[in-house]
């Protein structure tokens, strides 16, 4: 029996959960919140119990650090030794990685050069690399990358009509995100369904404070929302999704506002989306509150969020020439009734009907009414478990 640790390291934070392998048996789970900042937040959940503790945290090395020692406090493990591997997920891959990697000095270097590709992740995602590699460095150390389930798609799709000099000297293209999110809910859904994933078409609707939205034929990513970045696609927490580009330009004409590429790369990425609309929050949770008070703007900003959701999801059917099934996971689409609701009542033509006694809150598996063609999933994704399993396949290799 070995132990693995699957690490989410944000530019603040990091996530963390330690499994027993091969039995994929969770043994404890935690997350480092405010890294950098006073009053740091240390919370770790095992055999039942939550111990939180509010510390000054420095940085990543620190942060990994204290979740180490946690470990040993709470008797979880007795000494480093045993854990044996680690998988750190990293969102941006490029061109460079069409699976998880082996982390080495140059895929570490790669890491960091692809931080252009994903600005608000890679370089947090390093970070956590190099804090275990300090602390841990004889483990196995893996980097899984969200654009690796995305490496399927055909050039029609990851192909931008720019002149193609930009594709072979700049790699401009579609990378996409979430990849191990749509990966691990397409092959549960299969599960659910009865029926080979090689047989099924299915939209995967990964709707949290980031989103994508994935077409998957026989188990391959054909197309997804997510772009040349994260910032593409529908709308967002804090992120715009598709604008029209000429809008760049003319604000740098017309405001002071986009004076540096910096200020353009914030404004669309950390000001934008739910919260720019509504002026309120990032926080579906909040637009919801804020709707049943009567609040105008956080109701355009759902409507908003709604619309575009449910346009990829269109462009998807196309692409598919239909879908088996219709999958939402992670925060908002787990979680949220009133948001899976909506979105099926807008696209009810295409044979997909939600059965409101089965779509509450808390709600898993088939939501779909029985005369529904198209099926409604809820599947909590596990991102984390899928890190592992890749460390378990390096360390048997």
């Amino acid at each position: 029996m070995s132990k693995t640790i699957s690490i989410n390291a944000g530019s603040s934070s990091v996530k963390w959960q330690l499994y027993s392998m091969p039995e994929e048996k969770v043994l404890a789970k935690g997350l480092i919140e405010r890294i950098g900042l006073k009053d740091s937040i240390s919370t770790v959940k095992f055999d039942g119990r939550s111990e939180r503790q509010t510390l000054d945290i420095a940085d990543h090395t620190q942060a990994v650090k204290i979740l180490l020692d946690d470990l040993k406090r709470f008797e979880i493990i007795q000494s480093y030794d045993e854990i044996t591997g680690v998988g750190h997920r990293v969102v941006a891959g490029g061109e460079y990685f069409k699976e998880s990697a082996l982390v080495t000095d140059d895929v570490l270097e790669k890491i960091e050069e692809l931080s252009l590709l994903a600005p608000l992740h890679n370089p947090a995602n390093a970070d956590g690399i190099r804090a275990f590699k300090q602390l841990l460095p004889d483990i196995t150390s893996v980097a899984v990358f969200d654009t690796s389930f995305h490496t399927t798609m055909p050039e029609k799709a990851y192909r931008y009509p720019l002149p193609t000099k930009y594709y072979t000297e700049n790699q401009v293209r579609k990378y996409g995100a979430h990849g191990t999110s749509h990966e691990y809910v397409a092959h549960e859904a299969a599960k659910l369904l009865g029926k080979p994933i090689e047989e099924l078409k299915l939209i995967t609707c990964h709707i949290g404070n980031g989103a994508s939205i994935t077409a998957v034929d026989k188990g391959r990513s054909v197309d997804t929302s997510m772009g040349f970045t994260p910032l593409g696609g529908v709308m967002m927490g804090t992120r715009t999704g598709d604008i029209d580009p000429a809008i760049i330009p003319y604000l740098m004409q017309h405001t002071d506002d986009f004076n540096t590429p910096e200020d353009i790369s914030r404004i669309l990425n950390r000001e934008s989306g739910l919260l720019g609309v509504s002026e309120k929050s990032s926080d579906m949770r909040d637009i919801h509150e804020a709707m049943r008070a009567g609040d105008e703007k956080a109701r355009l900003a759902n409507e908003i969020f709604v619309d575009r959701i449910q346009k990829y999801i269109g462009q998807y059917l196309a692409v598919l020439n239909g879908a088996d099934a219709i999958i939402f996971t992670a925060g908002i689409g787990e979680n949220s009734v009133t948001i899976r609701r909506m979105v099926i009542e807008g696209i009810s033509w295409f044979g997909c009907d939600v059965d409101p006694e089965k779509n509450f809150f808390g709600a898993t598996g088939d939501i779909s009414t029985e005369a529904a063609k198209v099926r409604v999933l809820v599947i909590p994704t596990d991102e984390e478990l899928v890190i592992a399993r890749d460390v378990e396949r390096f360390k048997n290799q």
